[in-house]
């Protein structure tokens, strides 16, 4: 469903709950999806190094280069593929593809808007100061620790409830998926404007659901 035009989004995270999810999958995925997380730690070390070329690109240009945004979205874009395949949703068993592009029928996507004109007085501080206080409250939803896929935070604990649930009665429920969704997406905002993507604030909002509309 598109966007109400009363609302812009530039950065739009869907995932669809693709039933039948199995009992026991879950259990494993950190082992299958370890060949994603050895990408995607080189993908990340590559992130921070474009958003540095891109911030001295905004600063003297007032633009983001295409390429380098396309690739920053599609690293975003892979990460949250796996993170919806595995411990930051549960949402699919269907194994995430070893992709920077948009895979349309793969249940999970991640769109942000290309940007024609950044604010280069916002570059200075808005991957900083001005989202210190989302950092302070995506910090509760992440987790500041990790042992192993496990992070400590709000996202992990209702994930691993998800799981207890499908291991128990095969069944994820739609009101903690939904809230699950939210929490991703308000994280999703969070590292596309601090990645330097969109001049558009994000919202201190929860929008749950499967899309931004909650449908």
């Amino acid at each position: 469903m598109a966007a109400s035009p009363l609302r812009y989004r530039p950065v739009r995270l869907t995932g669809g709950l693709d039933p039948p999810l199995s009992r026991w999958l879950w259990l494993v995925k950190w082992i299958l999806v370890i060949p994603h997380y050895i990408v995607l730690f080189f993908l990340w070390i590559a992130f921070f190094l474009v958003s540095a070329a891109a911030f001295f690109a905004i600063l003297f240009t007032e633009r983001y280069p295409r390429p380098l945004f396309d690739f920053n979205a599609g690293v975003l874009r892979w990460t949250w593929r796996v993170s919806y395949y595995a411990y930051g949703a549960l949402g699919t068993d269907r194994y995430p593809p070893f992709s920077l592009g948009a895979v349309p029928d793969y249940p999970a996507r991640l769109d942000i808007d290309y940007p024609q004109r950044l604010s280069r007085g916002l570059v200075l501080v808005k991957w900083w100061l001005l989202t210190i206080p989302h950092y302070l409250v995506i910090g509760f939803f992440v987790g500041g620790i990790r042992v192993g896929w496990w992070s400590g935070g709000l996202i992990s604990v209702l994930v691993l409830i998800a799981a207890v649930a499908l291991l128990f009665t095969q069944r994820y429920p739609r009101d903690l998926f939904a809230l699950v969704m939210g929490l991703n997406r308000w994280v999703a905002r969070v590292v596309a404007y601090a990645g330097l993507m969109t001049d558009s604030y994000p919202p201190f909002r929860l929008d749950m659901g499967p899309t931004e509309d909650g449908d």
